[in-house]
């Protein structure tokens, strides 16, 4: 393998937990963000000779992976688009300075959000991905105000726990 194929390699290896936390918060599925993922990866190493070694490779593999997202949704691929295009920006610029332990964090928090069932989904999409207030949420779900805010503290517990979890059996490994 010649050296600049290593280097291209090397540098995805470390930002593929990164850019997998992205794509999945733009596509929601585990399924799209492992096919997308593919796709990102194959762009970063045919386009890798453009790849200004001066700046940092995090920044320009989210950039990728925008593309490769845009691409896929006029491919007809189908996930829901939860974020503006400005908030895309925001959270890939957010991406990009986050620590390599906070980036472990953010893939195992994509995980747990999506084994949420139910009741406690809801709330949690309602809260954070509508950005809905509590209060709002009470009334859109007929609960006291009270209510909704104890539950999305046993949400985000629930999370940690699990996040914690996922975090200690890597160690085990």
């Amino acid at each position: 393998m010649d050296p600049r194929t290593r280097q291209a390699f090397t540098l995805w290896t470390q930002a593929q937990p990164a850019v997998s936390a992205f794509v999945h918060a733009l596509v929601g599925d585990r399924a799209a963000r492992d096919e997308v993922l593919q796709e990102v990866a194959l762009a970063i190493l045919e386009s890798f000779d453009r790849y200004d070694a001066s700046r940092p490779f995090l920044p320009w593999a989210l950039g990728i992976a925008r593309n490769e997202v845009a691409n896929a949704r006029h491919r007809g691929r189908r996930f829901p688009a939860f974020l503006s295009e400005a908030a895309e920006s925001a959270l890939a610029d957010a991406v990009a300075t986050v620590s390599d332990d906070e980036r472990v964090r953010l893939a195992h928090l994509s995980d747990c959000i999506a084994r949420l069932e139910g009741r406690p989904r809801e709330i949690c999409d309602l809260r954070y991905r509508t950005g809905l207030s509590p209060a709002r949420i009470a009334d859109a779900l007929g609960m006291q105000p009270n209510t909704v805010s104890k539950a999305l503290e046993r949400v985000r517990a629930e999370l940690r726990e699990c996040i914690e979890r996922r975090i200690a059996a890597e160690g085990a490994r």
